[in-house]
């Protein structure tokens, strides 16, 4: 019987064929399926109806190079009529479609793939009664642009901290809003447990995902992008490969720097396990406060004033190797030894910026954290941190400004349908 198919995406090699559309049909005459038949002929005298070339009764739409934007059509010639049309990709998987009420066509309802080959079993009968079937090979045209994104964390570790973003870079500018939700319906974040979380659009071609709180403590993660196949926007553009990103969360580590009291307090899921002294930005060189997720972390990293404007020769250069150094910037902020300044550690702030402490403290605190840990900074003369841009400050957009960055404009909760796999979050030993 007639009617919608079960929805499918198809993908593969298009094969172009110029034939026009009535020669590219092959006919196919046989007798008709028991199933459709109520076991009486069209005249009552019990006879199957007679069989006829299906491919004289229909016409079909672009059979060559045809536009996936636009549906594949069949229509029966008049007086005739279109009883079944069967739509298959590469993979043997249906598009879906459905007949016109009268029964002179079929057109289907699911999107084409760009690039990719079709073949459509029609049956039809005549005005006579008689009944046939013929197939038809489709042949869809290439995307003109195709739309893929990398996503991140990306780094190749299995476990990062509870701040760590999900990011997404697409491979091309998206501005039109309804391409932009295009993209976040082809987004898929699974998390155990599930949280509620949004999207966020940084610019044109990167968009960030975070929960409303940090993740959970030791919780699995996956994001999925697929849109393959399917039209984005309106200038040609389709989705291409999918891709998939999977992490696991460690422990909830935060580091709160006080730079009032130049102090350090590490908590490891909520209990306080060390206080450390530190010294933090002087005037005309205040850190930033707000919240940082580290970023990076490097056992030695050479540092010097003129990466960030000091001229070189002048009362405020520097140019020093660094010892257990904790990225939380990408302009130069780090978490770092600093045991030339020791003495001022837990008095006073005479840093270029970042939080520096003695080198055990340092070595410690480097051994403790991981990437996508939290480190917030509070009562410094310093500006906020950026959301974006300089590392992630998402965390320091309230709540409600971060869903009106999402295309969708409303929040998502994760869940995961299939278990993830745990992996050991093993932590680093103290030293």
């Amino acid at each position: 019987m007639a009617g919608t198919r079960a929805a499918g995406r198809e993908n593969g090699t298009g094969r172009h064929r110029t034939l026009p559309a009535w020669l590219a049909l092959a006919p196919l005459v046989l007798s008709p399926l028991a199933g459709c038949s109520d076991g009486g002929g069209q005249d009552g005298s019990g006879k199957p109806p007679r069989a006829v070339n299906a491919a004289t009764l229909v016409n079909t739409s672009d059979v060559a190079n045809a536009d996936p934007a636009k549906p594949f059509t069949v229509t029966a010639k008049p007086g005739d009529k279109i009883t079944d049309v069967t739509l298959k990709g590469p993979s043997g998987t249906v598009v879906a479609g459905a007949l016109d009420s009268d029964g002179h066509g079929w057109h289907s309802t699911a999107p084409l793939a760009p690039a990719t080959h079709y073949t459509a079993r029609i049956a039809a009968a005549d005005d006579k009664g008689a009944r046939g079937e013929t197939t038809a090979d489709v042949s869809t045209k290439p995307a003109d642009r195709l739309l893929t994104a990398a996503l991140g964390p990306d780094l190749g570790r299995d476990v990062y901290g509870v701040g760590e973003p999900l990011t997404v870079q697409l491979s091309q500018p998206v501005t039109d809003p309804a391409a932009r939700r295009q993209v976040e319906q082809g987004l898929t974040v699974f998390s155990q447990p599930a949280v509620t979380g949004a999207w966020h659009w940084v610019d044109d071609k990167n968009l960030h995902f975070r929960p409303q709180q940090y993740w959970p403590a030791n919780a699995s993660v996956r994001l999925t992008f697929d849109t393959q196949g399917r039209q984005i926007g309106t200038d040609g553009t389709y989705g291409g490969a999918p891709s998939r990103v999977a992490f696991h969360t460690g422990d909830r580590v935060e580091a709160l720097v006080d730079a009032s009291t130049d102090e350090l307090t590490f908590k490891r899921n909520g209990e306080v396990v060390n206080t450390i002294p530190v010294t933090t930005g002087k005037p005309g060189f205040d850190t930033r406060n707000g919240i940082k997720v580290v970023l990076g972390q490097e056992r030695e990293v050479q540092m010097s004033s003129e990466t960030i404007g000091i001229a070189k020769g002048s009362s405020e250069a520097y140019d020093l190797k660094v010892e257990w150094a904790t990225r939380v910037t990408w302009s130069g902020e780090y978490v770092h030894a600093a045991p030339w300044s020791v003495n001022s550690q837990g008095v006073e702030n005479v840093s270029h910026g970042c939080t520096g402490m003695s080198t055990d403290n340092a070595e410690w605190f480097f051994q403790q954290t991981r990437v996508g840990d939290i480190v917030q900074v509070v009562n410094s003369k310093g500006h906020t941190m950026e959301p974006f841009g300089n590392g992630f400050g998402d965390w320091n957009l309230d709540w409600a400004d971060w869903v009106k960055g999402s295309a969708l404009g409303k929040e998502i909760s994760t869940t995961s349908p299939t278990p993830v796999a745990a992996a050991t979050a093993t932590l680093r030993p103290q030293v």
